[in-house]
Formats: structure tokens, sequence, C-alpha cells
């Protein structure tokens, strides 16, 4: 795509394929942040005069962008917070169905806080092995990532989409920062009941934002115990005070959520459909590649479709060597982890390939 070694300067100097473990700072966000602390400078705390009406913007931009009323999205520095925060206003009694292995940052949180819990294993059989695990166990809560954080192996939307329908009583919370940003989403037609992300990753709005979307009939049946002053404040009243609210107990930093704004902006300017185009095409040629090399695991080529994050065969030596050749990428599990996004090339995943 055109212009976006300008647009993301990181590229002109590395070959980055680590968009799930971080993205890149854009020019369009850092001629924001730039600007913004420049009012912030010349007017103090003028500027944060208008600060309730700038974040509900934010919350609308987010809501249309995700089709969601903007009445129920929240604003929060990240995806671990906002989970928290509804893990809380689950009652102890509940059970809730985990996958084996996934996000530390989903799992962990219901664990600590000691609740059922059952599992169901993430290989090339998940969508079953959680219909299955929702027939036998019986919970009241599924928790999991959209997309695995180490394999790539992406869950079936449409079958979140009939689970809900099969089980209407089933709370479907789910963790969107491996997957918002890489394809439209509609929030409000799917199957899941509460969706959070940070926003850092495949949006690359930088740090310290992030949100949650939540159904309407789901907010009014959960009680969180989180509160603050900044719960009962915003422009939408049917909000105040009640789910949305809590999940903003405190000050919002306006320069933080006002980045993911500007990351929304960018990516709609360039086009959501191109982005998305861009991602299939380099994640089939990785995926080819990758296949005839024998680079995969045996669960990913089982699977019908996968996400453009992959987990090479590959040991210190080869990261070592990656790293020297200016190609950026995570260790992960067993091997290394490569991820494409939009602003990456067919010369990139060549470069990989001739380094491997």
């Amino acid at each position: 795509m055109k212009n976006l070694k300008k647009e993301f300067p990181v590229t002109a100097n590395y070959t980055h394929l680590n968009t799930a473990g971080s993205g890149l700072l854009s020019e369009t966000l850092l001629d924001f942040r730039q600007n913004y602390d420049l009012d912030y400078l010349v007017m103090g705390s003028l500027l944060k005069n208008d600060q309730d009406s700038f974040l509900d913007k934010v919350r609308k931009d987010v809501g249309a962008f995700f089709n969601c009323n903007a009445s129920y999205v929240a604003l929060v520095p990240n995806f671990s917070i906002g989970f928290n925060a509804v893990l809380e206003g689950i009652p102890a009694t509940h059970k809730i169905l985990l996958l084996e292995e996934d996000y530390p940052s989903i799992n962990w949180p219901v664990l600590s806080r000691n609740f059922n819990v059952c599992y169901a294993s993430i290989n090339e059989h998940l969508e079953d092995n959680i219909q299955q695990a929702i027939e036998k166990e019986h919970p009241d809560v599924l928790c999991l990532s959209l997309v695995q954080y180490i394999s790539g192996i992406r869950i079936d939307l449409e079958f979140l989409k009939a689970l809900k329908s099969k089980f209407p009583k089933l709370l479907i919370i789910a963790d969107g920062t491996q997957y918002c940003g890489i394809e439209s989403f509609d929030f409000e037609n799917s199957g899941i009941d509460i969706l959070g992300a940070s926003a850092y990753k495949w949006l690359n709005a930088g740090y310290g934002n992030g949100f949650f979307l939540i159904k309407q009939e789901i907010a009014t049946h959960i009680e969180l115990k989180t509160t603050g002053f900044n719960s009962i404040r915003g422009k939408y009243k049917e909000a105040k005070n009640t789910f949305i609210g809590k999940l903003e107990p405190g000050h919002l930093d306006t320069l933080a959520q006002g980045s993911l704004q500007a990351a929304i902006g960018l990516i709609k300017r360039v086009g959501q459909h191109q982005i998305t185009t861009q991602i299939d095409i380099l994640k089939t040629k990785a995926f080819e590649q990758f296949a005839e090399k024998g680079l995969l695991d045996s669960v990913v080529l089982k699977r019908k479709q996968h996400s453009s994050i992959f987990n090479i065969r590959g040991d210190q030596k080869l990261f070592k060597k990656l790293n020297n050749n200016q190609i950026i990428c995570s260790q992960r599990g067993e091997g290394i982890r490569v991820s494409f996004h939009y602003f990456n090339s067919e010369e990139d995943l060549l470069k990989l390939l001739k380094l491997i």
C-alpha cells in the first residue's frame, strides 16, 4: 500500500513483523499527540474544561466504528483493568468456561477469584470443544480471546453467533486485543455480549487506551463494584452510575483516549476494506509458504481459517539472526511469532523466508 513508510517511519528501517506484540506509532497519531500536548501546555486546565464532551465524542467514534450504541461504550486504560472490573460484577457462584492456555490476562483474573472453572482445549476442533464443554459442564459464562496470542488460532465468529442463539443465557465475554482493527466488526449483530480490547496493537493507537462494548440487555443485569466520581458523569444519562459509568470510575487520560480516536480516524481514511484485503493477501501467502516449508504446527494446518499471526518453528539462533537483519518479531511458546499488518508487504515476507 502506498505512502505507508511515511505514515509508519519504522517500516523504512525495519521489517516490523511484531504487531501481535505492539503496534506502531503513525505520523497521524504523532501529530495529534504533539498538538494536544501543546494545547495543554498553553491552555492548562482550560483544556480540561471540555473533557466530558471530548470523551463523549471518542465514545461516539468507537461505537460507530464497531456498531455499538455510544451509550454502551466504556473507555478504559487497557483490557485487563476493564476485565477485572467486569469479573467483580459476576456472582461467585457462576461457572466460567475458559480456554486452556489462553492469554494470561483472560485466565489469571478468573482463577484469582476462585470461580468454578471448566476448560475447552485449543486445537483444530476448538469450536467443537467449546460446544461440548458447554453441553457437559453447563457454564454460566464463556471468556476467551478471539485470536490466540501464541498460535494465531482464531475463533469462528459465526460459531459464537450460533452458540449465543443456542444458549441465550450464556454470557460471552471476549478479548479483541489481537483482533480489533484487522477487519470490520459488527458488535450489535455478533454473538458476543461484552467485548473488551487494548488498542495498542492492531489499531495502532498507542498505549494507555482501550474500550469495552456491552450489549444493552447485559449492562442492566451486572452490578459492578467499582465506582468513583467519574461514574456519575457524562452525556449519556441512561448509563450514569450503571455498568458503563462504573467501568470508568476515575479520571480518563484525554491524550490517550484521543489517540484511540485519531487511530480510528486513520483506519477510516485508509479504508478498513483496503486494510483487510492487504492483511488477507499477506496471511494467505505466508500460510502457504510456511506450510510448504514445514514451519507450522499441525493444529494450525488443520484449521479452516487463521489470523495473520503465525508461530513458526525456530530456535534462539534463528531469532537472533532475524533480529540482526532488522526483522522485529517475538519468541513465544516453542517458536518464533511473526504477525502481518497492512503496513507490511510481500517483500517483508520474502525477506523473512530467505533468512529462515
